[in-house]
C-alpha cells in the first residue's frame, strides 16, 4: 500500500500551502465605499483583510472550498474592519465559519433586511443559512482568523447587499463597542 501526502496543507501561523489555493488581498483603497466614512489619514494601502482559499477547479455542486479570512484589528474613522458581506448567488448552499482567533462579530441580515449578529472567539462554530446574507466584523485588538468551509457552486452576490445595504454599523469608541443604525 502507497501512503500520499496530502497536496494541501493548513499553517496555523502561515496559512494554506497548495498549488491549488489562491489568495485574495482586500486594501482601503478597494473597500472605502464599505464604511459610514472615509478616513483621509488611512494609507489607501493599508490591508484590510485577506482571504485563502482552496477551490475545488470543477464547479460541481455538492463539492466544498475551504478559506480563512483574516481581518486586520484597524478601524475607519472609529468603525471597526469588516468584509464586504454578500449572499450566496445559490441560496441554498449554507456556509460555516470557525473562528480560530481573535475576536468580532458574524453579522447576518435575512432577505427582508432584518440584521441580528453572533459573537466569534477561538473555537465557535457559526452555520450560515443560505438566504442569509453575512459579513465578518473584528471588534478585536489582533486580527480575526476564520476558516470558512462552502459549497463550490456557492457563488457571491455582493450586488443584492449593495442594493439592501446592512442597516447597522459597528464602532469602536475608547475600547468599547458601539452600534450605529
Amino acid at each position: 500500500m502507497e501512503i500520499k501526502r496530502s497536496p494541501f496543507f493548513h499553517d496555523w501561523e502561515a496559512g494554506l500551502k497548495s498549488e491549488q489555493m489562491e489568495t485574495s488581498i482586500k486594501r482601503y483603497r478597494d473597500a472605502k465605499t464599505f464604511y459610514k466614512s472615509v478616513d483621509e489619514t488611512l494609507d489607501p494601502d493599508t490591508i484590510m483583510y485577506s482571504v485563502q482559499c482552496l477551490t475545488d477547479p470543477d464547479i460541481v455542486g455538492g463539492h466544498l472550498n475551504w478559506g480563512i479570512s483574516k481581518l486586520e484589528p484597524v478601524t475607519v474613522d472609529g468603525e471597526c474592519n469588516m468584509t464586504r458581506g454578500h449572499f450566496h448567488s445559490n441560496l441554498d448552499c449554507q456556509e460555516y465559519y470557525w473562528c480560530a482567533k481573535g475576536s468580532g462579530l458574524l453579522m447576518l441580515m435575512d432577505e427582508t433586511g432584518t440584521c441580528w449578529c453572533e459573537a466569534m472567539e477561538p473555537g465557535t462554530l457559526h452555520k450560515i443559512d443560505g438566504h442569509y446574507a453575512h459579513r465578518l466584523i473584528n471588534t478585536g485588538d489582533e486580527a480575526l482568523e476564520v476558516i470558512c468551509v462552502w459549497n463550490n457552486d456557492a457563488g457571491h452576490d455582493y450586488a443584492r447587499v449593495e442594493a439592501m445595504p446592512f442597516p447597522v454599523r459597528v464602532f469602536k469608541r475608547d475600547g468599547k463597542i458601539e452600534w450605529e443604525e
